[in-house]
C-alpha cells in the first residue's frame, strides 16, 4: 500500500473514531483534575490503552502520568542512519486548571477541588487539555489499527501537571523525563498541538519560540507584627509591597524592547485581619521572557527591585524562582519538514505562520531534547483579518483565550487534531518527517 492510500485510512480511521472522540473530550471536561491530582483522567486513558492491545501500557509516571507503547510490525521502512527504528513520541497534557467553568455547554465542569493546596478551588478545563487527551486517544485508536504498516515506534505520552505542580511538589514533562520514561525507547522526534482561539481547523506554526521561557517566582516580604493602632511600634510589610508592584511595572525599561518580557503578580497572600499589621506577604507571579537569554537579567532585576523596596521601609524581602521552563522551539528543519504532513491534513490555505507568544509549554522538555515541533489548532468561530489575525467571525460565539473561564472548543474540529498525530506519527516513521 502507498503513502496516498495510507494517508487515506488513517483520514477514514479517525472519522470513524471522531464520535468517541468528542464523548471522551465531554466527559473529561465534565470531570476536570487539577495537577497531580488527575488519578481519574489517567484511569480512562490507560484502560483505552489497554483495550487497544498495545505493547506496554506504562502508568505512575511521575505521579499520573501514563505512556503506552505501539510497536510497528512493517519491517525496516523506518530505519534510521544508526540502525535503529524511528519513535514518535505524541505527546497530551491531562491537567486542568483552578478556574470556574463559564462556558455555557451543557457539559460544563461543576467540580470543586476542596483539598488542592491553597483550595477550595472551583475546576474546569479552561486551557483545553480535555481536548489534547481525547484527541491522543483517537489517534492510539487510529496508529493501533495499522501498526502492520508501521515501521518503527510511537509512544503515547500523557503528561500530569502542565500548569505546574504545587510548589511542594515534583510533576510535568521534565519529571517524566527524569523518571527515565522516554529511556528505552528513546524518540527520534516529539510532536504535540494545543488547541487555540483561532479559526476552527486552521493549523498555526512558527518557526523559533513558539512559546517563551517561564519561571515561577514566589516573593515573601517580612516586618514586624503590630497592633493597626500603633504602627510606629512595628514594622508594616505592606508599604513594601506596594513599592514592588508599581516598580514592576517599570522593569520592562530596563532591558531590551525588541524582545518582550513581562511579570506579573497574580496572587497576593496575607495572613491577618483587619486591625492588625501582618508579620508576612506573599506575592506569586510569574516570569515570562520571548528569549530564554534575558531570563537571568529580568530575575536579577527583579530581585534588587524587591529587596531594596523592602529595606526602604525598614523591612526584609526574600525572592525564590521556581519550576523554570524553557521556551518551546520550532527550528526551521523540523518546520520545512513537517509543512507537507501539516498541509496535506488541514489543507493549503488553513496552514499559517503565528505571532510569538508568552505562554508556556513544558512539552518544550521533549521537543528540545529530542527534536520535532508543537503547533496551534485552532478551535473557536474566528476568521482571519488581511494583516492574519484571528477576529470573531459575525454570530458567532466570540474569541475567548485559553486560561478564561469562557474559553470554549468547538467539538468538530477534534478530529483533525486526531489526523494531525496519526499523520505526523506516520509520516516521521517511515522517513518523510525528518529534517
Amino acid at each position: 500500500m502507498g503513502s496516498e492510500a495510507i494517508h487515506g485510512e488513517l483520514d477514514e480511521r479517525a472519522a470513524k473514531v471522531a464520535e468517541r472522540v468528542v464523548a471522551w473530550r465531554r466527559h473529561l471536561h465534565r470531570h476536570p483534575e487539577l495537577s497531580n491530582r488527575e488519578v481519574n483522567t489517567a484511569r480512562l486513558v490507560a484502560d483505552h490503552l489497554r483495550g487497544l492491545g498495545l505493547d506496554e501500557v506504562r502508568t505512575g509516571i511521575a505521579g499520573h502520568g501514563v505512556v503506552g507503547v505501539l510497536r510497528g510490525s512493517a519491517p525496516d521502512g523506518g530505519r534510521t542512519v544508526s540502525g535503529g527504528g524511528r519513535v514518535v513520541a505524541l505527546r497530551a497534557d491531562m491537567d486542568a486548571l483552578p478556574v470556574k467553568d463559564l462556558c455555557g455547554a451543557d457539559f460544563a465542569s461543576e467540580v470543586v477541588d476542596a483539598d488542592y493546596p491553597g483550595g477550595p478551588f472551583p475546576v474546569s478545563h479552561a486551557c483545553g487539555h480535555d481536548c489534547h487527551t481525547a484527541v491522543l486517544m483517537g489517534a492510539a485508536t487510529v496508529l493501533a489499527g495499522v501498526r502492520d504498516r508501521l515501521p518503527g515506534t510511537v509512544l503515547f505520552v500523557f503528561q500530569p501537571a502542565e500548569e505546574g505542580p504545587p510548589v511542594t511538589e515534583e510533576g510535568g514533562a521534565r519529571a517524566m523525563v527524569e523518571a527515565g520514561a522516554f529511556a528505552d525507547p528513546v524518540p527520534t522526534m516529539a510532536f504535540g498541538l494545543h488547541v487555540t482561539p483561532y479559526p476552527k481547523g486552521y493549523v498555526g506554526y512558527r518557526v523559533g519560540n513558539q512559546y517563551g521561557a517561564s519561571t515561577l517566582v514566589r516573593v515573601i516580604v517580612t516586618g514586624k507584627q503590630v497592633h493597626g493602632s500603633t504602627p510606629w511600634e512595628g514594622i508594616d510589610p505592606m508599604p513594601a509591597v506596594g513599592a514592588v508592584l508599581t516598580g514592576i511595572g517599570q522593569l520592562y525599561r530596563q532591558v531590551s524592547a525588541f524582545d518582550p518580557v513581562t511579570v506579573t503578580i497574580g496572587h497576593v497572600e496575607d495572613v491577618g485581619r483587619f486591625n492588625i499589621i501582618g508579620q508576612t506577604v506573599t506575592l506569586w507571579g510569574t516570569v515570562r521572557c520571548a528569549v530564554e537569554s534575558d531570563m537571568a537579567e529580568v530575575q536579577r532585576r527583579l530581585t534588587t527591585l524587591v529587596e531594596h523596596s523592602a529595606a526602604a521601609y525598614g523591612a526584609t524581602a526574600t525572592v525564590e524562582y521556581l519550576q523554570a521552563v524553557p521556551p518551546v522551539h520550532n527550528s526551521g528543519p523540523w518546520v520545512e519538514a513537517a509543512l507537507p504532513t501539516l498541509r496535506r491534513v488541514a489543507g493549503g490555505d488553513r496552514v499559517v505562520e503565528t505571532g510569538a507568544t508568552l505562554g508556556y509549554d513544558d512539552v518544550s522538555e521533549l521537543v528540545g531534547r529530542f527534536g520535532g515541533l508543537y503547533v496551534m489548532l485552532g478551535v473557536q468561530d474566528a476568521t482571519l483579518d488581511a494583516s492574519g489575525r484571528p477576529v470573531p467571525v459575525a454570530g458567532g460565539r466570540g474569541l475567548v483565550t485559553n486560561h478564561n473561564p469562557h474559553f470554549y472548543a468547538d467539538d468538530d474540529t477534534l478530529v483533525t487534531g486526531v489526523r494531525l498525530h496519526a499523520h505526523v506519527a506516520y509520516d516521521h516513521l517511515t522517513g518523510a518527517l525528518v529534517p
